[in-house]
């Protein structure tokens, strides 16, 4: 995290027990050591947080998807059941089958007098 060294450590270790004296360093050392542990803690804390509120909404946004397929299905059923039940839409099939038998009647024609 901070890329320290182990010669950066040996020479704050030095400047630290010229500072502190040999009685209090291990008393400085137990309570840095104690918030260095917090300060772990919480970053894990607040990175566990972060994740789980990325999964909620990651499936949130699933489901808000899995609504929007559902209804799209739905009228995707009642469109066609209307087109089944509408009569309207066989006379348009029948009417194109006719012009479709028209033509190919007309072209039987051309081509038998030619």
């Amino acid at each position: 995290m901070f890329d320290i060294g182990f010669l950066e450590i040996v020479i704050i270790a030095a400047i630290a027990l010229i500072v502190l004296g040999p009685e209090r360093l291990p008393r400085a050392a137990r309570t840095a050591g104690m918030w260095v542990g917090r300060a772990r803690s919480m970053v894990s804390a607040v990175k566990t947080d972060i994740d789980r509120e990325i999964r909620e909404s990651e499936l949130a946004d699933m489901r808000k998807l899995g609504e929007e397929v559902t209804s799209i299905k739905s009228d995707l059923t009642k469109t066609a059941e209307s087109i089944a039940k509408d009569d309207a839409m066989g006379d348009v099939v029948d009417s194109i089958k006719e012009s479709a038998n028209a033509m190919n009647q007309d072209i039987a024609d051309k081509s038998g007098t030619n």
